[in-house]
Formats: C-alpha cells, structure tokens, sequence
C-alpha cells in the first residue's frame, strides 16, 4: 500500500467535498476547485475525511493512488490557506512593478516584459525587488512563478536575475588574467 495515498485527508471546517461523475469539487472559503479522476481511482468520503483507493497493486495504480491523494490533499488547502511563491529580483536596474493584475519587469533588456499570470493567479509586488505569486491552485502558482523566473534565470557569476526566496545559487570563480 502507498505510503502517501492510504493517509485520509481531513476534511477542514468550511469545506465542503463532493464526488460526481468521475470529478472531485472541493468548495472552501476562498473558491473553488475541481479534479477529473483517473477512470481506475475511486474516492470514499464520510463526513470528516476522504479516503482515495485503487483497484489492485499494479505499478501505474500504485503511482496513481498517492498521486491521486496527493492532489485532493492540495485542493483541500488551496482553498482554505491558499498558496504562495515569493521571488526576488537581484542586479542593478533590474525592477518589478504591478500594473493592475498584470506585472511589468525590467530585466536589462531593450523593453520591459508585460506578464499577465493564469485566471486564479494574483502577482502582487511588495517592493521593487520582491514578487510575490498567490492562488489557490497549487500548480498554477508554480508554473506562473516558474514562468517570470524563465525570464532571467539566476547566472553563476554574479548572481543577477529572478530566484525563488531562499533558493541557494551556485556561484563560479571567473576568469583570471593570464601571465
């Protein structure tokens, strides 16, 4: 049995889990969210927790059922907490600036870079070198950080560009003068 996808999950106060045709809605405080099962898993709820369960010990059941709990799991506290990636912007110059729902970077090169985050995804920029990304979606979220940080990732020499907040960036030695 999986580790991970024999856990119940605890159904929070405020949230509201349903099951219909093959698609789980999880309904919370700050919206909602829906998960087309795969045609093998199945979900059992009672009124405090949701238990996720697969057919047989096959190898892709096995991936699918922590998988699967893994998911409903982060719907859960999407909705009631939310989720949130924070950035940092490093190098002379480089700056961010909300403009409504959208952020506009400058990053050094000849214009500025408009970003416009997925439905759901909300890009606030508490200060010039700061860019926090909120939603309840879990992986929209990280793809929408992933994305502004595509766009000037970290570069080994002097450290300028996007990083994740406390992501450590590997730096190398540059070159030395000959003799």
């Amino acid at each position: 049995m999986s580790r991970i996808g024999k856990m119940p999950i605890a159904i929070l106060k405020g949230v509201a889990v349903n099951q219909a045709n093959g698609t789980v809605t999880v309904k919370g405080p700050k919206g909602q969210l829906d998960l087309t099962l795969h045609r093998d898993m199945s979900v059992e709820m009672d009124d405090a927790e949701v238990r996720v369960l697969r057919p047989s010990d096959h190898k892709d059941h096995r991936a699918l059922h922590g998988l699967t709990r893994s998911l409903i799991a982060n719907m859960v506290q999407g909705v009631t907490e939310g989720y949130s990636k924070t950035l940092e912007i490093i190098g002379v110059g480089y700056r961010a600036e909300a403009k409504g729902k959208m952020v506009q970077l400058t990053l050094g090169f000849s214009h500025q870079i408009d970003y416009k985050p997925a439905d759901g995804v909300s890009v606030d920029c508490p200060t010039q070198t700061t860019v926090v990304v909120s939603g309840i979606d879990k992986q929209k979220v990280g793809q929408a950080a992933a994305e502004i940080r595509s766009f000037r990732p970290p570069e080994p020499y002097k450290g300028k560009g996007i990083r994740y907040q406390g992501e450590h960036v590997r730096r190398k030695a540059g070159k030395t003068a000959g003799a």
